[in-house]
């Protein structure tokens, strides 16, 4: 009888492969079963034993009398729709419907699932298209590294069950050439989103990352994660270590510092006052600060200000803390914003296609917030960023802005950093880290993650 596959993507499942039958029997025997008297626990199947089960599987897979051969089908629950309503989208019948959130509530709140919840069906239909769909599998994640299925058994029983990964901490160490973006190579390198944007926010205070950045400059990160069995990432845990052409940053928490900050191989902070630029990926310099032939007016006129181009929604970035003094339209701007900073400072962003979260007039920002998405709003020939920075009401050229850079580490802080940066050190030097296997934390039956 053909089963259901609990781990796989969802596919088209061949009748002559019958893959989801083989994960089902994996799953059977590897997951957690759910008693109404008293859970049983099976220990997890060497890799060894995996295969001969999947072996088996394939030698007596067949599709259900009259039935079609499994067809995996994502579902997704609607607005205002219940668990059993989305489920019975699938075709299958009311009744049945009814039967599987009855068995699926002995592990989940169904009646708390919400518009978004996400799961997977696999679904036999009838061969001559008249009379309802069977439902064959259903599985649900609850957590990161756990998820719960609902299989038929062969006496065609449903039959629930919990399967619960288990998660490995690493820390890895990522060493490359620039190709093309840093960004972009650093992610297809296997570097979480969030590792790259920190990475981005960094090296804006050295660098122009438009101009000063080439191919073949080598990089390095050093981050930590949280993977499951089958590799796939649950958590990270913060950049430890990043390096960009000679230049590199150490993680350290100061004694009574509410957060971790970044600091030269000396223990200098290398938070300079001011962000070379507003945009960390992404751009590219279309126009310079000065006279230039307008695109729109066609005649020569001072540009006072920087152009970046870049795809509309690139996040803008608060280049120093301040305070918000204006975000609203302005004529040719578009949606403009303007941003007080210390020393008599000021910066101008114009073309937005929107402000950041709980951007307005008087509300305070910090240096690296998102404050707003380029965009192409007012005189605009395509998406860009225009930039402006202010020294004491006067416009000047903002690549031209120099500031002094943060403090020194002394005293305990700076034996801390020093003990710090020897462990990362060592991590570089050893290629990285893997702790010993951890067993994920256990299910909580109200838990409906989608």
């Amino acid at each position: 009888m053909a089963q259901f596959d609990p781990r796989r993507q969802p596919m088209r499942i061949a009748p002559h492969a019958m893959t989801a039958v083989a994960a089902l029997t994996v799953a059977l025997f590897a997951g957690r079963a759910y008693q109404p008297a008293q859970a049983e626990v099976v220990p997890p199947p060497s890799a060894a034993q995996l295969a001969m089960l999947e072996a088996n599987a394939l030698a007596t897979a067949s599709a259900p009398d009259g039935l079609t051969a499994p067809e995996a089908v994502p579902v997704q629950i609607r607005r205002g729709e219940t668990f059993e309503e989305a489920v019975r989208r699938t075709g299958i019948a009311p009744e049945e419907a009814s039967a599987v959130a009855a068995t699926l509530s002995n592990a989940v709140d169904v009646t708390a699932m919400r518009a978004g919840q996400k799961f997977e069906t696999a679904i036999s239909r009838p061969r001559g298209g008249r009379g309802d769909a069977r439902l064959i599998g259903l599985t649900m994640r609850t957590g990161p590294a756990t998820q719960v299925t609902v299989s038929r058994s062969f006496d065609g029983a449903l039959r629930l069950r919990a399967l619960e990964e288990r998660v490995t901490h690493e820390t890895v160490v990522l060493s490359g050439k620039v190709e093309g973006s840093l960004s972009r190579t650093a992610r297809r390198g296997g570097v979480p989103a969030d590792i790259t944007r920190v990475a981005g926010r960094l090296f804006s205070h050295k660098f122009d990352m438009d101009r000063d950045i080439h191919s073949n400059d080598q990089f390095t990160y050093v981050f930590g994660r949280t993977v499951t069995e089958a590799g796939r990432t649950i958590a990270t845990d913060g950049l430890l270590y990043a390096e960009l052409k000679g230049v590199a940053f150490y993680r350290f928490q100061p004694a009574g510092a509410k957060e971790a900050q970044y600091f030269d191989a000396t223990g200098k902070n290398t938070r300079s006052a001011f962000m070379r630029t507003p945009l960390e990926r992404g751009f590219r310099v279309s126009s310079s600060f000065g006279f230039r032939r307008h695109p729109i007016a066609g005649y020569r006129k001072m540009h006072q200000g920087i152009d970046f181009a870049a795809g509309s929604g690139t996040p803008v970035v608060a280049p120093a803390d301040g305070v918000v003094v204006e975000a609203r339209r302005w004529g040719g701007y578009g949606n403009w914003l303007r941003i007080r900073h210390s020393n008599g400072l000021e910066s101008g962003y114009g073309h937005l296609s929107r402000y950041g979260s709980g951007i307005r007039a008087g509300q305070r920002v910090r240096q690296g917030q998102v404050v707003a998405y380029v965009g192409s709003t007012g005189a605009s020939t395509g998406p860009h960023l225009h930039y402006e920075i202010w020294r004491n009401g006067q416009r000047i050229n903002p690549a031209g802005i120099r500031t002094e850079e943060g403090t020194v580490l002394a005293g305990a802080d700076l034996a801390a950093f020093r003990a710090e940066k020897a462990r990362i050190d060592r991590i570089r030097a050893a290629g990285g880290e893997r702790r010993p296997q951890v067993q994920s934390a256990a299910l909580r039956p109200a838990s409906t993650q989608g």
